[in-house]
């Protein structure tokens, strides 16, 4: 979900004041506000309680300079950034005691990309959730804590058995970090069923053991990373970063190849292989499931007529509609040929998935297309067919082309169901 909360960004330099604040309005979509003072910032948090997402703030104020305005806006549960001109042990200490999400030094030129990157990262990590697996409980809470910190959502679990089951209730589990000596399992064996169970699952490895071997044996048995105990924070916290940018790479990449690159909609491979999903799933909560095809009329026509330009900006309308209209629920919208579009309404019977297309249809004929000046009419036909309990997908689909077919043969602009 959204988050519509403020940052909050406390900065006695107006100059550096501004520019964060552009910079965090452009990329993070949220509105900033801004203030110089310990008594701007303790009157800001009071009068409006819970309004902020997340504060950035100068660790070194006129008025506040030993961090009590980091104190302020810790003790009132928002979550910190820290940034600070002058740093050394004692400095870092200061900080870190504080339970801050991350400190950015602004000594260079990238102190204020860094900063908004952090930002935005910590309001990313909302999404990401981690699993801690240790059989000590006082180690298992103090590393949860850590990464809770970092505003991950963090679940737990005392046994690789355990942590297993938790994977397996939880599929949107994305890290697992595991300690090494465990009672029923040691982390190497965690490690190799989690990758061949959960393959997406990124596995950090975490041991104080002092043989050097043990890091080697995580990365062996399919682990992506490791961490010795005692760690030092900030290399956990950039090695959990780095995985988890890793996560958000690959999924960027997964996304991409599932969609067609003119329209954005999903393509016809990924149609068929989240299709056939989509249909067990409603089988499994006995749910009626249909699937229709739609075919914009006369595109070959307009295509020779107005080129290449002109049949990508009916295909672009035509996405765009069906984006609003069927991009609902579960359903699952794709372009699975030229001009050649369809969907699969899990929930549906026959006759809601024919009222739905006429919806479509109807959006479609009252919304013409318009090149070069000229005004188009842009119409669709459409064949809707049921799939039954043992109907495979491309069987379906064949029944719902017949259906198309009739369509068209009625004089196009319609829709038609497939005979049961």
């Amino acid at each position: 979900m959204p988050d519509d909360r403020q940052i909050l960004v406390i900065e006695d330099s107006r100059t550096f004041s501004l520019a964060l604040r552009q910079l965090l309005q452009a990329e993070t979509g949220l509105p900033v506000t801004t203030c110089a003072s310990l008594k701007e910032v303790s009157d800001l948090i009071v009068a409006a309680p819970g309004a902020y997402a997340i504060a950035v703030v100068d660790l070194n104020l006129p008025d506040a300079p030993r961090g009590e305005a980091l104190d302020w806006t810790v003790t009132h549960g928002i979550p910190s950034v820290v940034f600070t001109a002058t740093f050394d042990l004692a400095t870092r200490g200061r900080i870190m005691e504080r339970e801050v999400i991350d400190y950015v030094l602004k000594d260079n030129e990238f102190a204020l990309p860094n900063i908004v990157g952090t930002v935005k990262r910590a309001l990313n990590n909302r999404n990401t959730r981690i699993l801690v697996v240790d059989d000590t409980r006082t180690t298992r809470k103090v590393l949860a804590r850590m990464l809770s910190i970092q505003q991950y959502a963090v679940v737990e679990a005392g046994s690789g058995q355990e942590a297993l089951a938790m994977l397996e209730s939880n599929p949107d589990i994305q890290l697992v970090v595991s300690d090494y000596y465990m009672p029923d399992m040691d982390g190497f064996e965690l490690a190799r069923r989690i990758r061949r169970r959960h393959p997406n699952v990124r596995v950090l490895g975490i041991s104080s053991s002092t043989d050097r071997q043990t890091s080697a044996g995580f990365l062996k048995a399919g682990a992506h990373d490791f961490v010795s105990r005692p760690f030092v924070l900030e290399e956990l916290q950039c090695r959990i970063a780095s995985n988890v940018e890793v996560l958000d790479q690959l999924r960027q990449l997964q996304d991409l190849a599932a969609r067609d690159f003119l329209t954005g909609l999903f393509n016809r491979r990924h149609f068929f292989a989240r299709g056939r999903q989509l249909v067990g799933e409603a089988r499994d909560m006995d749910l009626p499931v249909s699937i229709a095809i739609l075919d914009i009329d006369h595109f070959k026509r307009l295509n020779d007529r107005y080129g290449h330009d002109g049949g990508d900006q009916a295909l672009t309308a035509v996405a765009r509609t069906l984006s609003i209209m069927a991009e609902r629920g579960f359903n699952l919208l794709a372009r699975i040929g030229g001009e050649e579009f369809a969907i699969i309404f899990p929930g549906a019977d026959l006759a809601e998935a024919e009222r739905l297309c006429e919806g479509i249809r109807t959006a479609l004929a009252g919304a013409p297309l318009t090149i070069e000046g000229e005004i188009l009419p842009l119409t669709v036909s459409i064949g809707v067919a049921s799939i039954g309990p043992g109907d495979a997908l491309e069987a379906a689909l064949g029944l719902a082309d017949q259906a198309l077919y009739t369509a068209k043969q009625d004089g196009r602009d319609k829709v038609r169901t497939a005979a049961a």
